[in-house]
């Protein structure tokens, strides 16, 4: 192989170019390009006429590693990405690339640390100097990172040498300890060339020690200078801070005997207006010392006059959200004086953890591929993809937050009243986030019945009430003044990649106190990676919250994921308008993570002409705050389903419940305690039990149809029976 131009290996910083083979593909093999290496950049190209206009590819070492193979062979690669297997003619040119590349390396990741760290260098020390100062001080700095860069250089040499020499030392060895064989010729020949290698080797160091003197002999003078001014402006600043530290000592020792003077009882109390005075000054004194506390509490929100300078009557949601929390915690008290024999009967204690989910492996695929495009509830499931709850808990488990509606029975204000129902609306999927597992699909008549009277005040009951398609009702009442109702029906497909869940149906939402009845529907739930990769849910649509009794509205969007968009994931953004449209409040947030809400001061919207096209609105809203966040999981939740505090307690066991509650189902229960296989014969066991009585339903309902019919056709006979007309 030959080459257009041998360079030896030379600082970093030069370009060092050549002929070198590339592997391409295994019907092609290695294949000869003109590669060039400049500013920490590899690049190649098919022939030295296209450095002009085309280049093949180019790698970056700084982020590159660097490997040899063997005599010939070496291996650039930036962790995946790009991948060059390069071999070179011989071994000595082999080596001269690969020290060429290192200290190239070596330099391209010593710019790139100065240039993340150039911008907390210089401004630090710039507004300290003058103009002229300013510069000889970059000049200063400049000079000491080439200095810098030369002694790595000068290190990363060293290394080098110190390899190489090690390596013609055991050559060297065995020469002499070879006595006369075949093996002779092939020992001197290597000997040889590893004494190349450490020839040139020590050539680049001899080049590398040459600048660096140069450079050192061309800048000691000004360094020399520059470092005696530091050291002179270093003397004038300690002389002044010694200065400043005598007067502030002696201000303080002034100070300190006035105030005893004054502090000093019946100190001539009938005395001139010379000590009234100054007493005067004194407690003058006092009162702006204080003052630098302040600001604390004039930036209180409390303060009426506050927002009144601000142009605003905001104090109205803010004191009403504090009167709120504390007739929260002081509720629990009142019921407590009223009915003091309460307090003898201690809370049940829940339990907090459930039996780990065990380890199964289970071939997707092999029960799904026969499975696509059908109604999810028509698919034989095995428990291996549920989570041990059914779906009327899951339905249950929306009154994870219900402190959200009791905190909007309490608001006097239907606006404000409505920023809390959007955000128990989006709360509602926080508990989805990394439940993966389809709930248990209810039996015809199965219920479900949630008593938390005297923990949280509310009690709630689900009903299966259709089997096909699958329906539930849910009806929730609270003593805090709230209503909660909703039926739902959930439609379900499997499209191959992912699994669609569209819920149908309506939530109702009525407070007692203001009268006002609240409704929205459900936005779609999708499964994704089905069948390959990891699970994960997103929650994707629009919600219209409609107050039905004083026409306001709050418009919720659930922005989809995307691999392209900047927003922050599971985003959700709402406006909250009166009847007129007018916004009042934008609410903002994640569904799995927390919801703001801003006041609206100011909007703004494009043209009415249409010179402008569609705008966006503008709202100037005063600064966001907290309207509700999740509440942490417990601990070890990634070995229970991930279920939360109130998921944990769904399915314990209780006295008094129903025959159909859905804690006394075996397979559920099987399948919580850990005995899948027995979980799934009993799964198969009762679903084939409600579709032998379906059939039987569908069988007397037909039978009833006949009959009815039957008897319909003989009144009809009867009447046009032409023997009877005359009768």
């Amino acid at each position: 192989m030959s080459e257009a131009k041998t360079p030896t290996p030379t600082p970093p910083g030069d370009t060092y170019k050549g002929w070198v083979f590339k592997w391409t593909n295994y019907i092609k093999g290695y294949q000869r390009r003109w590669f060039v290496l400049s500013n920490g950049l590899l690049s190649y190209y098919r022939t030295q006429a296209e450095m002009g206009h085309t280049c093949r590819g180019t790698i970056n070492l700084a982020t590159a590693t660097i490997t040899v193979d063997d005599a010939c062979n070496f291996v650039i690669s930036n962790g995946g990405a790009q991948t060059y297997h390069l071999k070179a003619s011989c071994e000595v040119e082999r080596q001269r690339w690969i020290t060429a590349l290192e200290l190239a390396k070596a330099k391209a990741v010593r710019m790139q640390a100065e240039s993340d760290d150039s911008g907390d260098d210089f401004p630090s020390s710039s507004p300290r100097i003058t103009q002229g100062g300013g510069s000889q001080n970059s000049e200063v700095q400049s000079a000491l990172r080439t200095l810098s860069n030369k002694v790595e250089d000068l290190s990363t040499c060293n290394d080098l040498i110190s390899k190489h020499g090690s390596a013609l030392q055991r050559s060297l060895a065995e020469l002499d300890g070879l006595r006369l064989t075949g093996e002779a010729g092939d020992k001197i020949r290597q000997v040889t060339e590893r004494a190349t290698l450490f020839r040139i080797t020590s050539n680049a160091m001899i080049n590398a020690c040459r600048d660096f003197l140069t450079l050192a002999q061309t800048h000691s003078k000004r360094w020399q200078k520059a470092l005696q001014a530091e050291r002179e402006q270093r003397v004038r600043l300690e002389e002044t801070l010694e200065q400043l530290a005598k007067q502030h000592n002696h201000l303080e020792r002034a100070f300190r005997g006035a105030a005893q003077a004054n502090a000093s009882p019946d100190n001539k109390g009938a005395a001139g207006p010379g000590k009234g005075e100054a007493s005067d000054e004194d407690d003058d004194n006092e009162f702006f010392d204080a003052m630098e506390e302040a600001p604390e509490f004039i930036t209180v929100p409390a303060d009426p006059q506050f927002h009144k300078r601000s142009s605003s009557n905001i104090s109205g949601l803010n004191s009403e959200l504090c009167a709120d929390d504390q007739s929260l915690n002081e509720e629990p008290l009142a019921m407590n004086q009223e009915s003091p024999s309460q307090e003898l009967v201690p809370l049940k204690k829940r339990r907090t953890r459930i039996p780990d989910k065990p380890n199964y492996s289970l071939n997707l695929w092999s029960i799904m591929k026969n499975c696509i495009g059908k109604e999810l509830s028509k698919i034989p499931m095995p428990v291996n993809f549920n989570e041990p709850i059914s779906m009327l808990q899951r339905l249950s488990e929306d009154l994870e937050y219900h402190e959200l509606l009791d905190k909007a029975a309490k608001c006097q204000n239907s606006l404000e009243q409505m920023c809390y129902v959007a955000a128990f609306a989006v709360s509602a999927y926080s508990t989805t986030v990394y439940r993966t597992g389809k709930p248990f699909n209810p039996l015809l008549g199965e219920t479900y019945e949630l008593d938390r009277k005297r923990e949280s005040g509310y009690r709630s009951l689900c009903e299966q009430v259709s089997h096909h398609p699958p329906a539930a009702a849910h009806h929730a009442i609270s003593d805090r003044g709230w209503t909660l109702r909703q039926e739902i029906t959930v439609a379900s497909k499997f499209r191959g990649k992912y699994l669609s869940i569209m819920p149908l149906g309506t939530i109702h939402a009525v407070f007692e106190k203001s009268n006002n009845h609240y409704t929205w529907k459900k936005v779609n739930t999708t499964v994704h990676n089905i069948i390959v990769g990891k699970l994960w849910i997103d929650q994707s649509g629009e919600i219209d919250v409609v107050n039905h009794t004083t026409g306001d509205r709050c418009h919720l969007k659930f922005a989809p994921y995307s691999y392209f968009s900047r927003d922050v994931a599971r985003k959700v953004t709402g406006v909250v308008m009166d009847k007129d449209g007018k916004a009042h409040y934008v609410l903002s947030g994640t569904w799995d993570e927390k919801m703001e809400f801003s006041k609206v001061m100011q909007s703004s919207r494009g043209g009415e002409n249409g010179t402008e096209g569609k705008q966006k609105t503008v709202y100037q809203t005063l600064k966001a705050r907290e309207l509700w966040r999740r509440n942490p999981l417990p601990d070890g939740a990634e070995t229970m389903y991930y279920f939360t505090a109130l998921a944990l307690t769904l399915n314990e066991p209780e006295e008094g419940v129903a025959p159909t509650d859905s804690r006394r189902r075996p397979d559920q229960r099987l399948m919580e305690e850990g005995r899948w296989d027995e979980a799934n014969a009993e799964k198969q066991r009762l679903e084939e039990k409600q579709r032998t009585a379906r059939r039987e339903r569908e069988r007397e309902a037909a039978s009833q149809r006949t009959s009815s019919q039957s008897e319909e056709a003989v009144d009809e006979d009867s009447v046009t029976d032409p023997s009877l007309k005359g009768k």
